[in-house]
């Protein structure tokens, strides 16, 4: 199974991300967002960083998620390349449970590729395809 494809937008970089659950397809995500930014396979997984979310539904879940990875970046000059969620539904709201791994942004290591400033709720989805679940999003740029 792929991980993600890149969707067209006329001003912005926007993906769809692939997993056999939604966990996965968060991990996924999580790739596609640091793909934009950098090579993650140059991305060596030195430093870890635990992520505790909830959220009211899955929308605002992939938000806060893609948002506090967002947030690591830009306050602690770090770029990530492995991603582990879990991600358990309770009557009132979605919990996720992440590790992530990276390292220090080092333009030698790691060459800038485009900048991202945010996540947006543009065009984003969750839904289920044949293979399983995706979710997709648009990121300001």
């Amino acid at each position: 199974m792929k991980k993600f494809d890149w969707i067209e937008h006329p001003s912005d970089i926007g993906f769809r991300a692939y997993g056999r659950d939604l966990a996965e397809a968060f991990e996924n995500a999580a790739l596609a967002l640091f793909e934009i930014m950098v090579d993650t396979s140059k991305v060596d997984p030195k430093e870890r960083r635990d992520v505790e979310l909830a959220a009211e539904d899955e929308l605002a879940l992939l938000y806060d998620w893609l948002d506090r990875l967002i947030y690591f970046h830009d306050s602690e000059n770090l770029v990530f390349s492995r991603f582990t969620a879990g991600i358990e539904k309770t009557r009132r709201e979605l919990k996720l449970s992440a590790q992530v791994w990276g390292e220090k942004f080092d333009p030698a290591k790691h060459p800038e590729r485009t900048a991202v400033k945010a996540v947006t709720y543009h065009l984003m989805e969750v839904g289920q395809g044949k293979d399983g679940t995706y979710v997709q999003a648009v990121v300001d740029i």
